[in-house]
């Protein structure tokens, strides 16, 4: 059976801020705390968190959806790439994320779905409230 995860976040920025800011490495690496390799074109390499997570843009369509393939170093090298589609829309005064996380092995299955949380939206949530308390002071 295909696992699928599905998480949506509205976070207080714009959708197309968000957008760039997972697209852009200084930013996501401001994001994360850790360092990154990504573009904003199809073929660009991804690897982050010292290479525990990699993967490859498949798709993008400026400012509203990203497609990766997608694996971490809890995938066994039986398990083909899992397939991440981020879509960003406006909502209100902020930006929604919807993820859909296609075919994560199950034994990673709980380690990714908490790691959305843990890994990327907690800490975006607490880095654009930390650029909004500077940009006030």
């Amino acid at each position: 059976m295909r696992n699928v995860i599905r998480q949506t976040v509205v976070l207080p920025a714009p959708a197309d801020t968000l957008f760039d800011m997972y697209l852009d490495p200084k930013a996501h690496e401001a994001i994360t705390g850790a360092p990154v390799v990504i573009g904003d074109k199809r073929g660009v390499e991804f690897r982050a968190f010292h290479g525990a997570l990699t993967g490859t843009i498949l798709a993008v369509i400026k400012p509203r959806l990203i497609v990766q393939s997608w694996r971490s170093t809890a995938f066994t090298s039986e398990d083909p790439d899992s397939t991440l589609i981020l879509s960003f829309t406006q909502e209100g005064d902020g930006g929604r994320i919807d993820l859909v996380h296609l075919d994560v092995p199950d034994h990673d299955i709980e380690g990714v779905t908490q790691g959305w949380e843990k890994y990327y939206w907690e800490p975006w949530r607490k880095y654009l409230q930390a650029i909004k308390s500077e940009a006030v002071t």
